[in-house]
């Protein structure tokens, strides 16, 4: 499916206050359900989306950094997809690496910086046991973090 046929079921836009999380993880939770996304995965759904918001709350904070996060939830045909961006520059690039995060680096730098590394390598290793289908891209207008989920089709009754 290209990426003209993907249509993004939700978007939500939100200032880098972690009370804001939970939020995200509702409505994530809720969109997940609709979509077809299997009822004993949303657990998982709602962990690893406060977790990517988090650390995109965290990044956020950390930099300076007044955007919003955003949060774009996508109904495919078969696939149930979120994206969860930060408007840090290379954000997360070695933590991703360290923690075995399939993704691409647009030019970023790949050092270890100080602790928040490290509390972001951990982040990232629990999204990536939570999510099956997960990728983080970095460049230079932020990093984002894509999880996706197996959807079942509605059974239509005669």
């Amino acid at each position: 499916m290209s990426e003209g046929d993907r249509m993004a079921t939700v978007e939500l836009r939100f200032s880098a206050q972690p009370e804001h999380v939970r939020t995200a993880r509702l409505v994530a939770a809720a969109v997940a359900r609709r979509a077809g996304v299997d009822e004993a995965v949303l657990d998982e759904v709602r962990l690893a989306v406060g977790e990517a918001c988090s650390r995109a709350v965290g990044l956020h904070r950390s930099n300076g950094v007044t955007d919003p996060v955003r949060v774009v939830l996508t109904e495919e045909e078969k696939t149930f997809s979120i994206e969860v961006g930060d408007g840090v520059p290379g954000a997360g690039v070695a933590a991703a690496d360290a923690a075995g995060v399939p993704g691409s680096r647009d030019g970023a730098p790949t050092e270890d910086f100080d602790d928040a590394e490290g509390e972001d390598e951990m982040g990232l290793a629990v999204i990536s046991g939570l999510v099956d289908d997960v990728e983080v891209s970095a460049g230079e207008h932020g990093g984002v973090i894509r999880m996706s989920w197996p959807t079942t089709p509605a059974i239509v009754l005669p």
